[in-house]
This record gives C-alpha cells, sequence and structure tokens, in this order.
C-alpha cells in the first residue's frame, strides 16, 4: 500500500479531481477496461487512476489481477479478461465465466511506475471498500503517512461513511493532513490539532510535534495544548501498562511461591529443589506436545489441558519420592535440609540435561493463548491474561482442598500443632509426605504456565526459587492469603520501581524494604494462629 505511505502518483490524483458524475463514479469499468487494452504503461497507469475512485465492487479485483499478473487482454479485439486463482477466465467487465477464451491473450505489463500506481490504487480503493476493517486499516495508514493525494479520496469516503468507529478514524486521518498545509484556513488547521490530540498516542504525538515552523501561533498553540494533554496520558497509561505487567509478575510469583507455601508452612523444610519441580513440570508439557505433533496434530489445542493433570501427577510423585527418601530423615535440621535439597535441585538439572540436552526447548502456545488486544493505550497479551486467571484458579481451588476436604483438615492440623495433631491420631508422616506431594505438584502445573511465556531449560527454576521464598516469608508462612497479597504486592512494586531505579537496583530496593518489614513483623504480612505457632 504504498499509496498510503507517502507515494503520490499524479494520476490518482487526477482521478480524484474528476467531478461526480464522471464515468467512474458509477458501475461502469469501460472507460478503464479499455486503456488497459492498450499495452500502454502511460494508459495502465491512467487506468489505475480511474479505478482507484470506483464504487464498481470489481475494481478490486481488477486491481489486484494486474499485481499479481492475472489480467489479461486482447490484442486483436482490445478485450480484457480476469483469469481466476483457479485458473478460470472471466470477462473484466462483467465477471461472467469464459468457457472459451480468445487465443494469445497476454497480461498486462507492469514496470515501477504501474506498481506504485497499484499501490496507490488498492490503498485508494480501501478506503471505499465495503469492508469497514479495511476501511479503518486504510485510515489507520493514511493518519500515519500523511499524504496529501488521499485528502479528496478521505473526503469521498468520509460523504458516505455510516460507521462512527470508521468516520473517526476518516477524520483523523483527514486532519493529520490538513493540519500541515498550508492552503487550509487557519481555524481549520486548529481544529484539526484538536481533533489529532483527542485521539492521545505516540502517532498523535509525533504529527502534532512535527508541525511546520511557519504554522500560525494559534496552530503552535493548539499543537502545544494538545501535546501537553497528550504527555499526561500517556504518562498515566505508562503506570497502568505497569501496573499489569506487575500483576502479570505476580501471578507468575504465585504459581511458583503456592506450593512452597503450604510446604514450607506445614514441615517448615527449606526446600531448594522447588524450583525444579517447576521445571519438570515445563518438560512435562514439552513431551506432551512433542507426542501429539508427531502422533496427532489433531489435538495440539489441547496440549496444555492434557499436560496439567500429567505434570501434576509426575512433580507429585517425585515430590513424595524426595521427601520419602531425604527430607524425612532431617526434619528439626534446616540446614541440613537446605543443603540436601539443594543437592537434590542439581541432581535434577543434571539429569534433565543428560535426557533432553542443555538447550532451551520450544514449547508452543495454542491458538486461545496467542495474540493481543489493546484497552486504550494498553497492550494486552492474552498468554499473560489466561495465566493470571489460571493461578487464581490454582489459588482458589487449593484453599478449597484445603478448607472443604479431611486432607486440608489435616494439614491445619499439623501446621498449628504438630504433637497435638500427632497426639489425636493424625499421622504426621503421612501427611508431610502428602503435603510435599500436593506442593510439588502445584509447582508442576506452574510449570506448565511459565513454559508459555519463559524458555524451557534446565535452569528455568532457578530464576523463581529466590522471588518464592520472599513471597513466602513476605505474606506469612503457611497463609495463602498471604501468598497471594504478597505476589501481586511484590510484582506491581517490581514493575513501578523499574522504570526509575532499573530492573536491578529495583529488586535490591524490594529486598530492602522486605528485610525492614520482617524486624517489625517476623512472621509476614498474615502469620498464622495457633499454640504450636504462636510458641
Amino acid at each position: 500500500m504504498t499509496f498510503l505511505s507517502g507515494v503520490q502518483p499524479a494520476a490518482i490524483g487526477a482521478a480524484s479531481a474528476q467531478p461526480a458524475s464522471a464515468p467512474l463514479a458509477g458501475a461502469d469499468l469501460a472507460p478503464a477496461l479499455a486503456l488497459l487494452g492498450t499495452d500502454s504503461y502511460g494508459d495502465t497507469d491512467a487506468a489505475l487512476g480511474r479505478l482507484a475512485v470506483s464504487t464498481n465492487t470489481r475494481a478490486a479485483d481488477i486491481v489486484e489481477a494486474i499485481r499479481d499478473g492475472r489480467l489479461l487482454f486482447d490484442p486483436q479485439s482490445k478485450a480484457v479478461f480476469l483469469r481466476m486463482p483457479d485458473g478460470a477466465v472471466t470477462d473484466a467487465a462483467t465477471g461472467a465465466a469464459v468457457g472459451a477464451p480468445p487465443a494469445g491473450l497476454r497480461p498486462v505489463r507492469v514496470n515501477n511506475r504501474v506498481r506504485r500506481a497499484i499501490d496507490a490504487a488498492a490503498g485508494a480503493l480501501a478506503l471505499l471498500s465495503p469492508d469497514n476493517q479495511k476501511r479503518l486499516a486504510a485510515a489507520a495508514a493514511v493518519f500515519k503517512s500523511r499524504d496529501v493525494s488521499a485528502l479528496p479520496i478521505l473526503d469521498a469516503a468520509l460523504a458516505k461513511e455510516g460507521d462512527p468507529k470508521v468516520k473517526t478514524a476518516l477524520e483523523q486521518a483527514r486532519a493529520a493532513i490538513i493540519v500541515a498545509s498550508q492552503s487550509v484556513s487557519e481555524p481549520e488547521r486548529v481544529s484539526a490539532a484538536r481533533l489529532i490530540a483527542a485521539r492521545g498516542d505516540q502517532d498523535a504525538l509525533a504529527i502534532l510535534s512535527s508541525l511546520p515552523p511557519n504554522s500560525p501561533d494559534a496552530v503552535k498553540a493548539a499543537a502545544a495544548d494538545g501535546i501537553e494533554a497528550i504527555n499526561r496520558s500517556l504518562a498515566m497509561w505508562a503506570v497502568a501498562q505497569n501496573v499489569w505487567y506487575g500483576l502479570s509478575l505476580g501471578s507468575v510469583l504465585l504459581l511458583a511461591a503456592i506450593g512452597l507455601a503450604i510446604t514450607f508452612g506445614v514441615m517448615g523444610v527449606i526446600n531448594m529443589a522447588h524450583g525444579e519441580m517447576v521445571m519438570l513440570g515445563a518438560y512435562t508439557t514439552y513431551v506432551v506436545q512433542e507426542i501429539i505433533r508427531t502422533s496427532a496434530p489433531f489435538l495440539f489445542g489441547w496440549s496444555l489441558a492434557i499436560a496439567l493433570p500429567l505434570a501434576f501427577l509426575f512433580t507429585a510423585i517425585v515430590g513424595i519420592i524426595i521427601e520419602r527418601t531425604v527430607i524425612r530423615f532431617l526434619y528439626g535440621r534446616p540446614l541440613e535440609t537446605l543443603l540436601a535439597t539443594w543437592g537434590i535441585s542439581l541432581i535434577l538439572q543434571q539429569a534433565v540435561r543428560s535426557v533432553f540436552g542443555p538447550t532451551n526447548k520450544e514449547v508452543g502456545a495454542p491458538s486461545w493463548m496467542s495474540g493481543a488486544f489493546d484497552i486504550g493505550q494498553m497492550s494486552i497479551t492474552y498468554n499473560r491474561l489466561w495465566i493470571i486467571v489460571f493461578s487464581l484458579l490454582v489459588f482458589f481451588a487449593l484453599l478449597l482442598v484445603l478448607k472443604r476436604t479431611a486432607l486440608g483438615l489435616y494439614v491445619r492440623a499439623v501446621t498449628q500443632n504438630r504433637r497435638m495433631a500427632g497426639a489425636m491420631g493424625i499421622r504426621t508422616g503421612r501427611i508431610d509426605a502428602l503435603t510435599f506431594g500436593l506442593g510439588s505438584g502445584i509447582a508442576g502445573i506452574a510449570g506448565v504456565a511459565l513454559s508459555q511465556i519463559d524458555n524451557v531449560s534446565p535452569n528455568l527454576g532457578q530464576g523463581y526459587i529466590i522471588d518464592s521464598f520472599m513471597v513466602v516469608v513476605f505474606g506469612g508462612v503457611g497463609n495463602l492469603w498471604g501468598t497471594l497479597v504478597a505476589a501481586f504486592g511484590l510484582g506491581v512494586a517490581n514493575k513501578l520501581l523499574e522504570p526509575f531505579a532499573g530492573a536491578v537496583l529495583g529488586k535490591i530496593l524490594i529486598l530492602v524494604l522486605i528485610i525492614l518489614f520482617i524486624q517489625k513483623r517476623p512472621r509476614g504480612l498474615f502469620a498464622l494462629k495457633g499454640r504450636a505457632v504462636e510458641a
């Protein structure tokens, strides 16, 4: 669409200036087709100028056919035909199928000048297209290019436009052209500057900031007011965007930390291998997708749904094995537990390197997690949005398990007073194993989610283990609501500090603030209650 990117062919301007009664204003394509049958570059350029302002629905097909070399003409009769992508030949004027096309048909020739005219005509026809989305996209392109030669077509499009959204876009595109035009009256240019300012985005800011130096004072003043208003608006949207990034980061921290919260809360184990449970969940997703790609590609959209229960079961089993074979012999010895789980994390990393290799693995995103949409000047990606929703679902599901099931009752009893729970007949060792398995399983499904936004590698979990401990300690050991508040709070605080302090210094400041907070509240935001805990 070169025309909408600054090219100004004379043929389009001349054709645009034709009176409303010109033949091409209706459904008659004959004048343009007659020019296309002459085998002349100049006539083809002129024909494209006429097609650019045609309201005939076949004009766009003819322009596209010229671009693709599918518009043919008969050197003898000068009749013009269109070859369809499937090979069928139709009459260019009527679209009727031609059963026996004349022999010796030749394609309409193009050169660089004609190619520019083709792009120009395609852009102009997009402004007059019956498709709302095409008109909207064409108006946005004109707004950015500020192509003066598009003004007559913009006026024609505005006169017939009925969709309010498209009409606003067309008016903004027209304003972007006339605000810098010396041939337009001063009041109209002032109105154009205000209309552009109302758009409030970076493109509008660029247009208002690039007015010619000799613009009237009133226009400069309107532009200056618009620039100030846009900068204020963009600053607020930047804060909103950072808050969104913070919520996105918080959802990742919540997924990574929520399993650690119950494990640390029940058993008091500093599990340095928790990050490797996340990593194993991500690799489970990779294996599931590889099997689906080779055996059942039609199931790829369901790959994450299939991977979720498998990742939970696999990492839960690994967690129970670790607890039964190593950790249960080290209760009450936190330093040795830390060193043992750190060693386990190194073993798991090396095992994964040996099986899958040290390089990153590709995990695809289903179609429903791809793409983004805008809210004002904010960009919201679907994968981050779904991870936030998923993390909240996991949180409330775990809360339901702990509050409404027998296992949850036993877990809460052991957390609050282990000796009393054991005296009441609760098998605390069994609860420890199940709790460790539950925490590891949740870390596994966190890995499924993280595989959509991070590199799947043996080191995946290492990037989240320290932040997970910070979330658990800040929120209150063993308290799920505290983990939720801490995860989203730290995520938002981190992203709000980054623009001013940078990523590294921002993390340092967050760590210092947490240390100072723990000095005042050693049990975190929401401390657990119970005789053993309070003692």
